[in-house]
């Protein structure tokens, strides 16, 4: 429709207002052309985030997008940061008048937030003064300083200040704002005082609606998005809310009635819309210069550098024709495009963090199909060698900017972030904004909390919608949630909010890799701000102008987007290059491992995969074991297959690669292109090179046909079809042909994969492989540090580590370093083995400071013969009672006293010590001695004895301090139990979801809480070992369980297992608590029932009547007590039987325990007490396992 009368919206906030504004943009518009009106404003709370995607979105419609910001104003100056006085600040609306106003908006919304951020990103008057050119402003909301002014009553003031604004801004370019808030009486004060401002001064007036939703039934939903915001519940009093306010898009109609007694406020929204006139350019892309060396341009200079690559690259041989061909032709289109700066660019960066000993991934995505790449340093796979297309990179065919990621050891990208600052300028650099916004899941359950709706039933709502699916889908698809709709009120009113929710933005955030490099300073394209990254980071400038996977403003005004990746498997590489040096001198160049080394396909064909990138998921090991991988070829195409979908093919892979498989070729042309893939199309490359080979395709004609299959664009697909077969044709091969190969390449074309990223990925995972086939210590010990704050992934690293035969011992203060480290066996060691020693500040409680003067003293002058030698030398004063307790308990003194020993006595060390260390600043100490020989002044101290921690007491230790069991575990002896019982934890996965399932462990940690009834429920942890799990434990289910619920427990839960953000949870119906008596039935019924061979160890009641008996008996009689603590089986315990069974006739009785016993088990041997029979047993067992009673 369109509208005689005409107006335009001036103060209009987006669902870029966080969790203020619910308006989405497309939904904005859409309604201002159904309204009939040719313009509105944006003006976000102190941000101008959606500002390119409105200005974007509006001229596409006809629509005339005006450009502002809500600013915030600091009264007392935007640097004063005072609490209690400087929390309050004004509202100011703001818009672009002209390009210069719009560029001057972007400096006021970047230095607001720069340096005035105080709760809120402020500016001032004298800030308004110096970027006022170009703008046109308005006063504000009932929020605006001469608003509050008239409020407060001194209406001289509030004229005055109207004054100062006009002044600033320029007459002609302030207005007074006046709004319809009829219920506010503020507003209504406001509003009168505002008029007769304007009356008296000729400023004149203009009328907003403060817009926040489109259309007035979207208040309710609005109101909950203020809740989120707040925290609050929506029946809550006295909460933040404007429901009693009407802040919808308002047709010209409504806006004139309001306002019908002065026209003029309406009027004036049409002048303001007129003289707002500002052009963003987008597509134009602004590289920043890079210096060139004299007599050179950025051409001939990037020639240079590749002739210097080829000599580094080829310096044996191997540079050909072929070769010289791909990079004139290569040069040649980088040329052409106006690109050779960007390469320039890149090179750089990457080689000087080569420099700097940084670890550079060998490539990633496309860009490793460009041989330029890889002579310049920016990739390290030679396209040629592994058939990598330039095409998939750059499209000769088409202009667009090339996309190059780097990948660095993660630990140290912000090295080259730095190092691009210095070099560019460091306003000529800012990483970039990305925003989340609500998923239909996450809606449906914050909606429910926000409504006080029991979260057992939002959580049941939100799994009736199908992953990744949108919510009308799902109420268009999901029979049970159209039912739930249609049959529940509550339902129907969280899926009515949660629609208008879904995809409006909650949270902004730093993008995982995106920096912009510009050739102005950025803020003259973007504005700028804080943003705050992972805890203990400093907060990064970001562009206020976001990159998302939808669109990528940054890029599309111009600006040089690239991708700096932090790699956590780069770092592992480096750190574990760093410890086979330090261990064992080796300097292993990362870049020019062999690729055919047969110890790495060892490792791969087993599965031995735990640590290595892209190799280490369950599925995946699977599949390498099928495969037995034995060429790189194998892994590329394995990182290329193993993902939803093309996973349906990696059966056909395997059984081409034994022979299993008949391989069709179709015709000789395609033999050479999918050979190496076993007659599989895995990559897209594969397509563009049989669309070349078989239908005379230009490169640039490849490209197209690989993004029309990949996209699955139905009529794009059959035009290319078409233009496929009529080129084979030409080709000289048949119609029926052509059509089977398109038919053939077709499916697979759809989910193929880039090759040149598989390629640079699988290297890295081949890496990986092989420094833990060559090197599994340094390489766990790397792992382990790497993974230091996460204790899930230590578990497994630590089981793995013992899989290989690698044991991590707990922290010792003789021997651990800050980080896990590797030891070497001691010369003349029996036990040759490598180990693992847990880092001492790995314990909680034991800072880094204490933990370093350990390490020191100790490398310095050698190891400590007690705990006093520790304490004399220690000399630390943030050696407390808490440190030196966690030293104990968790393990880290064990070679020079007992846990036991220093609890019990942890006031008389901490007094000795702090003594010591002030009589030894005085000169007293043993440590310096007396000019004459004097003894010691030191008072020698004498410390309790202590009984030995009980294991259980020993291990909730170490999981406290430690986060994981390392000594041993309370678990081990459970195993068969829980295997016979339950599902490993690791094994549950989304098919289990919504089935009961029984899982076994021990409890790690619980959390009460009370639902709305006052019920008690549990949020419980267990683990067994290898994974953990939450389980929710509800008040009926604490009634029938009764008081099993402890931590440190161990128990069966069964239950619904059940899915929440991707994570899974057990709905827990039934517990058993499984104690020593529950392992011991059970163990005495396995004994009985499937261990025949514990039958030799039976009772001597229970022997046969014609059993031989001692016709000598020895006059020694003990009781000999033997522990198995390296597993009950069967062939230890056929050992045993056989070394008792050669010493039959003597009074000792023998005894077995063993942690799948449970108890001791008495034996029918009696033996005489042979120094030579227990140390034979005692090699099998270990030393302190054969004990007398």
């Amino acid at each position: 429709m369109s509208s005689k009368q005409k107006f335009t919206h001036l103060h209009v906030h987006t669902h870029y207002s966080l969790l203020d504004g619910l308006g989405k943009i497309d939904d904005i518009l859409d309604r201002v052309q159904e309204l009939g009106m040719d313009s509105i404003a944006i003006t976000d709370h102190g941000t101008m985030y959606g500002v390119p995607e409105f200005y974007d979105k509006a001229t596409q419609r006809g629509i005339k997008p005006i450009l502002g910001c809500e600013m915030y104003v600091a009264p007392n100056g935007l640097h004063n940061k005072q609490p209690r006085v400087d929390e309050d600040r004004y509202h100011l609306t703001l818009l672009a008048e002209t390009n210069e106003g719009y560029r001057n908006l972007m400096k006021l919304s970047t230095t607001a937030h720069l340096e005035g951020f105080y709760y809120k990103p402020r500016i001032d008057l004298s800030l308004l003064k110096k970027y006022s050119k170009g703008i046109i402003g308005l006063s504000g909301c009932v929020q605006g300083e001469i608003a509050q002014i008239i409020i407060g009553g001194k209406y001289e003031e509030a004229k005055n200040k109207a004054l100062e604004y006009q002044k600033i801004l320029g007459k002609g370019s302030f207005f007074l704002e006046i709004q319809y808030l009829p219920s506010l009486d503020k507003q209504l004060i406001a509003n009168k005082g505002l008029r007769k401002i304007s009356k008296e001064t000729g400023i004149p007036l203009v009328a907003s609606a403060d817009l926040h939703y489109v259309n007035p039934e979207d208040k309710d939903v609005q109101d909950i998005l203020l809740c989120l915001q707040t925290g609050r519940k929506k029946d809550e009093p006295n909460r933040m809310s404007m429901m009693d306010f009407d802040l919808y898009l308002k047709s010209p109609e409504e806006m004139c009635e309001c306002f019908k007694d002065v026209p003029e406020a309406i009027e004036n929204t049409q002048e303001i819309a007129k003289r707002c006139d500002v052009t963003i350019e987008f597509g134009n892309t602004k590289l920043p210069h890079f210096d060139v060396p004299e007599g050179f341009t950025a051409d001939s200079y990037l020639l240079s550098l590749c002739e210097k690559g080829i000599k580094e690259r080829y310096k044996n041989g191997g540079y050909n024709k072929e070769h010289k061909e791909r990079l004139e032709f290569e040069l040649g289109v980088i040329s052409r495009m106006g690109f050779s700066g960007y390469f320039l660019i890149v090179q750089d960066f990457m080689n000087w963090a080569k420099k700097q000993g940084i670890i550079v991934g060998p490539g990633r995505g496309s860009a490793a199909g460009s041989f330029v790449s890889y002579l310049t340093g920016i990739t390290n796979l030679d396209p040629l060698e592994y058939g990598l297309l330039f095409e998939r990179f750059l499209n000769p065919d088409r202009i667009s900017m090339p996309d190059v990621d780097a990948d660095f050891a993660d630990h140290r990208r912000d090295e080259v972030l730095q190092y691009c600052r210095k070099k560019y300028g460091y306003d000529h650099v800012a990483q970039i904004i990305t925003f989340g916004t609500m998923a239909a899941r996450a809606a449906i359950r914050d909606v429910g909390r926000v409504l006080d709706v029991e979260y057992t039933y939002c959580d049941k709502l939100a799994k009736m919608i199908p992953q990744f699916t949108n919510l009308q889908t799902a109420l268009e698809t999901s029979k049970e949630l159209i039912m739930e709709y249609n049959g529940n009120t509550n339902a129907k009113r969280i899926i009515d909010a949660a629609l208008r929710l879904e995809g409006v933005a909650r949270h902004a955030s730093v993008h995982a890799c995106g920096v912009v490099i510009t050739d102005e300073p950025v803020v003259e394209y973007s504005p700028l701000q804080y943003m705050t990254g992972k805890k203990g980071t400093e907060p990064s400038i970001v562009t206020q102008y976001a990159s998302s996977s939808k669109a990528s403003y940054v890029e599309k005004i111009g600006l040089l987007k690239m991708d700096f990746l932090g790699l956590k498997n780069l770092t592992i590489i480096e750190n574990a290059l760093k410890i086979i040096e330090k261990t064992t001198g080796d300097v292993i160049d990362i870049d020019t491992l062999p690729l055919d080394d047969s110890k790495t396909y060892e490792l791969l064909q087993k599965g031995s995969t735990t640590g290595v990138f892209q190799l280490e998921s369950s599925g995946m090991k699977r599949y390498l074991k099928k495969l037995k991988p034995t060429v790189f070829e194998d892994i590329i195409a394995m990182v290329a297959l193993y993902r939803p979908g093309p996973m349906e093919w990696i059966p056909d892979f395997v059984d081409g690669k034994h022979g299993k498989r008949k391989i069709d070729y179709f015709h000789p042309k395609l033999k050479p292109i999918i050979e190496n893939t076993y007659g599989v199309v895995v990559y897209q490359e594969q397509v563009m090179k049989i669309s070349q080979e078989l239908a005379g395709f230009t490169p640039g004609e490849a490209d197209v046909l690989r993004k029309a299959m990949g996209k699955k664009i139905v009529e794009m697909i059959e035009k290319q079809k078409q233009k496929f077969i009529e080129g084979c044709v030409k080709n000289k091969v048949s119609e029926v042909l052509a059509k089977k190969v398109f038919s053939f390449i077709e499916p697979f074309a759809g989910y193929g994969f880039n090759r040149s990223h598989a390629a640079c990925y699988a290297l890295i995972g081949y890496q990986t492989a092989f420094l833990k086939a060559h090197y599994p210590a340094q390489f766990v010990a790397a792992l382990l540090n790497s993974d230091k704050d996460d204790i899930d992934r230590i578990a497994i690293e630590i089981e793995e580590a013992r899989e290989m035969g690698i044991e991590v011992l707990p922290p010792d203060v003789n021997e651990s370093f800050s980080q896990f480290a590797v030891l070497f066996p001691e010369k003349d060691s029996k036990d040759d083995k490598i180990k693992i020693r847990f880092g001492l500040e790995g314990i909680k409680g034991v800072g880094t400071n204490i933990a370093q003067k350990i390490i020191i003293e100790r490398e310095e002058n050698g190891k400590y013969k007690d705990i006093i030698d520790m304490l004399e030398r220690v000399q630390e004063k943030d050696m407390n009672k808490k440190s030196l307790e966690a030293l104990a308990m968790s393990g880290a003194l064990d070679s020079i006293i007992s846990r036991n020993k220093v609890i019990q006595n942890v006031e008389t060390l901490l007094n000795y010590a702090k003594d010591f260390q002030k009589n030894a600043l005085a000169g007293q100490s043993s440590l310096f001695g007396s000019a004459d020989g004097e003894e010691d002044m030191m008072p020698k101290i004498t410390l309790h004895e202590a009984d030995a921690v009980p294991k259980k007491q020993r291990l909730s230790w170490e999981k406290a301090l430690l986060g994981l069991y390392i000594s041993d575990h309370p678990l081990r002896g459970y195993q068969d139990y829980f295997k016979k019982f339950a599902t490993p934890i690791q094994k549950l996965s989304a098919s289990h979801v919504n089935h009961k399932v029984t899982v076994g462990g021990i409890i790690t940690k619980m959390q009460k809480i009370y639902t709305r009834r006052n019920q008690l429920m549990y949020f419980v942890t267990i683990e067994d070992g290898l994974g953990k799990l939450e389980a929710l434990v509800f008040p009926k289910t604490i009634e029938r369980t009764g008081d099993v619920w402890v931590e440190e427990k161990i128990l069966l839960l069964t239950g619904k297992l059940s899915e929440k953000d991707d994570e899974l949870k057990l709905l827990t119906e039934e517990a058993l608590e499984v104690d020593e008596k529950e392992l011991w039935r059970y163990k005495k019924k396995e004994i009985k029932e499937t261990t025949p061979t514990l039958e030799k160890f039976k009772h001597p009641s229970n022997r046969p009547a014609s059993a031989p008996k001692s016709s000598k008996e020895e006059t020694i009689q003990k009781n000999i007590l033997i522990t198995i603590n390296t597993g009950c089986d069967k062939v230890t315990l056929e050992k045993i039987s056989k070394i008792l069974q050669t010493n039959k006739k003597g009074l000792c009785s023998v005894f077995i325990t063993a942690p799948e016993i449970g108890g001791k088990l008495e034996t029918p041997h009696r033996i005489t007490f042979n120094l030579d029979t227990i140390e034979k047993i005692k090699g099998i067992v270990g030393n302190g396992n054969v004990v007398f009673e």
